[in-house]
Order: C-alpha cells, then structure tokens, then sequence
C-alpha cells in the first residue's frame, strides 16, 4: 500500500474516532448533568479542572 493510500485511511480513521469521542463526550455531559440534577455530583477534587476525570492515583487505600 502505497503512503498516500495508508495516510488517507488513517485521516478517514481519525476522523471517525473524533466523531466517536464528540458523541461519548456528550453522553458523559448529559449523565453528569442528570446526576446533578439528582444531587449526585461527584465532589470537585474528583474532576480535572477542563471537567474529564482525573486519572491519576491519589495514594489513599495503598498499600505501599
């Protein structure tokens, strides 16, 4: 396959995901929105400051 062919579909592919990423990224927001409407919201230590969750160990409950 030649470079052109393999950057293409790899430019096709990227696309589709970002789709996939905007369409996941509004489900989170519609069920965040529903959890604060319920008062289930996550306290604000749980959230990174651009609203994704963190994913970085905290430390507490190891075992270390």
């Amino acid at each position: 396959m030649s470079l052109a062919a393999e950057a293409a579909l790899l430019e096709a592919r990227l696309r589709m995901l970002r789709e996939e990423i905007g369409h996941v990224d509004m489900r989170i927001k519609a069920v965040s929105d529903t959890l604060r409407l319920l008062g289930g919201a996550a306290p604000p230590a749980a959230e990174a400051p651009d609203g994704e969750e963190c994913c970085e160990s905290s430390g507490r409950g190891s075992t270390e």
